[in-house]
């Protein structure tokens, strides 16, 4: 198949998804995201927010919690921000993505932070995700014109040590996602940018540690991000979670001698949003609805529910009980070894259960340093033949002003 039929190919899929009347544009995370649509996957509005964005954390296995500050601190847990040893630093990171299906998708990301004092930093980052130009269709085909599905999110983070072990982060977004531009759907409702906001608050513990002869130090975090209102793209009674998401994990570092230094990592992922019911069926196996047109909950919990009501009730509302939500932790671990802070070899594996998207890959990277200025990529294997985030690439640019 060539690019031009792929691209289509994936803006009727798009499309489709987006201008359906029933759980509009959430599905659309299984296909960006690269998870299989034929499990109970939990999907959510701009799941864009929740990619690894940078070279250095993707190489890892999407660890990132508990590890070393650095430039990208915000998006993995913002209380590690103040910890950074630089006065002021920048990171740009690019990927294609989905680039075994089309070559115009891709994810950007840019921050940048500056130490307010010894104690506080202060960051901004601006995330930008671009879908490509598809040929949107309504439900029975008919074109509806070419369009550039886009997301954007702009955040601001505060980063303060309570103690000198111990930070506390806040982040704060705006998010504006426009996917079908102003575009009727099949059922009359007339398409239109989605908007809301989101808060992340994360803490991370380090200590320095003795193992044995040597000194290393163990860290560990906890980040809960996109804590939002559900957003809409075309009524108020047609809503979609944002992807809040709930990251705890923990780090050990090893100086093997003055200029070695290995690095171990281990993440856990669980979406704070409510796992898809079983509803009731017809004897032809479509969807029963009751005469308000309603659909009938028949295991598991109602989806519909308010933000805090969704995310605490995300614990306990799996259909196959605690088995269930067990499935739904994704697992990441990753590795760095660094020589003398000027070169760096990394690799990692992120594991998420087959019944829950079945997302399964090996990653690697590399990384240099040169006086104030590092390159890092990172490189993704899946575990599945022609999976869609196969041979994903990352790039990132990084450039810091030492403190005095």
């Amino acid at each position: 198949m060539n690019n031009t039929a792929k691209r289509n190919s994936i803006g009727i899929l798009v499309a489709v998804y987006l201008l359906a009347t029933y759980s509009t544009f959430a599905q659309n995370s299984v296909i960006i995201s690269g998870q299989d649509p034929n499990r109970r996957v939990i999907t959510t509005a701009v799941p864009f927010l929740n990619f690894a964005p940078d070279s250095r954390h993707s190489a890892m296995g999407d660890v990132g919690v508990a590890t070393s500050p650095d430039a990208n601190s915000a998006h993995w847990n913002s209380g590690k921000l103040a910890f950074i040893e630089d006065d002021m630093g920048f990171s740009l990171s690019y990927s294609p993505w989905l680039g075994k299906l089309v070559n115009d998708m891709s994810l950007s990301y840019l921050t940048g932070f500056i130490k307010i004092d010894e104690n506080s930093a202060f960051g901004l980052d601006l995330r930008y995700f671009n879908m490509g130009d598809i040929q949107l269709t309504d439900g029975i085909g008919n074109e509806l014109g070419e369009f550039n599905p886009r997301d954007i999110a702009i955040g601001a983070t505060y980063s303060r040590k309570l103690s000198s072990n111990l930070g506390l982060g806040i982040s704060a977004r705006f998010i504006h996602s426009n996917l079908s531009g102003n575009i009727t759907s099949v059922g009359g409702n007339e398409g239109r940018p989605g908007v809301s906001v989101g808060t992340d608050v994360g803490l991370y513990y380090r200590k320095p540690i003795l193992a044995g002869s040597k000194e290393g130090t163990w860290s560990w975090g906890v980040n809960i991000s996109n804590i939002g209102p559900k957003i809409t793209y075309n009524s108020a009674e047609d809503l979609d979670y944002i992807p809040t998401n709930f990251r705890a994990g923990t780090a050990f570092s090893l100086e093997l001698d003055e200029t070695n230094e290995i690095t171990f990592a281990l993440d856990f992922n669980k979406l704070l949003v409510p796992t898809p019911p079983v509803y009731r069926t017809n004897s032809d196996g479509t969807l029963y609805t009751d005469e308000d047109g309603n659909l009938e909950v028949i295991q598991g919990k109602d989806p519909n529910r308010p933000l805090i009501s969704g995310m605490f009730g995300s614990f306990a509302d799996a259909p196959d009980g605690f088995s269930e939500e067990l499935k739904e932790i994704m697992i990441s671990f990753g590795a760095e070894y660094t020589y003398n802070d000027k070169f760096a070899l990394r690799t990692g594996y992120f594991y998420e259960n087959p019944s829950k998207g079945g997302r399964k890959y090996f990653t690697m990277g590399v990384g240099f340093d040169l006086k104030n200025v590092g390159f890092d990529f990172s490189y993704l294997v899946p575990q599945t033949q022609n999976h869609p985030l196969a041979e994903t690439l990352r790039f990132t640019l990084l450039y810091t002003i030492a403190s005095k």
